[in-house]
């Protein structure tokens, strides 16, 4: 008889800058979750980014409002977050921490989590609610160890970059403005490009491409500085270092890896999709 490798127990950090808050988020989840592990507590948004990325836990717990970024714009910087060093591309990718925010009852705000993308715990902590996102959390991570997308837990989910853009322009109070033109380098010349004209734009160390139908240019602008300066209805971002242009996409296709491709209108480059991005397609 095989014994089956034991999957090591979840680890997670706890955001909020009210020490009680934590205190009984903590005591409620041992309740709950009694296997998960707390590895690292933040007193704001600042702390629960630099602790996610020392400790590179499957969870992180937000309180949406905290001072010095918000758990909004936490989410926004650990979702652009670089790999550790030594992690590679494709199968060895590391996933994306699940994100869930702690908030105050405010019902745009339970409305958009509702939509599956990202949950939530309302203040104070209550043993149903929280038995509820941990059931989720656990389908989640339980599809990430058989490689398969997060469950849909809602059928009209919306990306979690154009979720964390929402919930950001909500709580500025300020209108959202994208970018409508880029100034790059075509050959030896400087051109300005069309946003809505970009197919893609895929990033290495130094330099972005950005593919029209026409034209290949280039910029000094990274993804995850473009992913907060475009719409995000209208680009996707399906690898840490690749946006596509949604009215651009043709289908979607596994490769002899199973793993996700975009197949782009028009051109004939096919576009991985990375395992943080997979729940994009969920049919696939």
């Amino acid at each position: 008889m095989t014994l089956q490798p034991v999957p090591p127990a979840p680890r997670a950090v706890l955001a909020d800058d009210e020490r009680l808050m934590r205190e009984q988020l903590r005591a409620r989840l041992a309740e709950v979750w009694p296997e998960l592990e707390i590895v690292a507590e933040a007193k704001n948004g600042v702390e629960a980014v630099q602790l996610v990325e020392r400790h590179r836990p499957d969870i992180v717990f937000l309180d949406i409002r905290m001072p010095g970024l918000t758990g909004v714009e936490a989410a926004r910087q650990i979702a652009q977050m670089a790999p550790p060093a030594g992690a590679g591309d494709g199968d060895d990718e590391p996933l994306l921490p699940e994100v869930v925010f702690i908030t105050a009852y405010d019902q745009y705000a339970v409305e958009a989590f509702e939509q599956g993308v990202a949950d939530y715990v309302l203040k104070p902590a209550e043993r149903e609610r929280l038995q509820l996102t941990v059931a989720r959390i656990k389908r989640r991570l339980a599809a990430r160890e058989q490689g398969l997308p997060a469950p849909a837990d809602a059928t009209n989910a919306v990306p979690l970059q154009q979720l964390l853009h929402e919930l950001s322009t909500r709580m500025s109070g300020k209108p959202a403005q994208y970018l409508e033109w880029i100034q790059a380098n075509v050959g030896q010349n400087i051109q300005m490009v069309a946003v809505d004209e970009v197919l893609f734009f895929i990033s290495d160390e130094k330099y972005t491409r950005v593919q029209t139908p026409q034209v290949e240019a280039l910029i000094r602008k990274p993804i995850k500085e473009l992913v907060d300066e475009l719409d995000p209805r209208k680009f996707w971002q399906i690898h840490r270092s690749t946006l596509v242009n949604v009215s651009a996409i043709a289908g979607v296709s596994r490769d002899f890896r199973g793993r996700q491709v975009v197949a782009v209108k028009g051109h004939g480059e096919r576009l991985e999709v990375s395992r943080s991005y997979a729940g994009l397609f969920k049919g696939m």
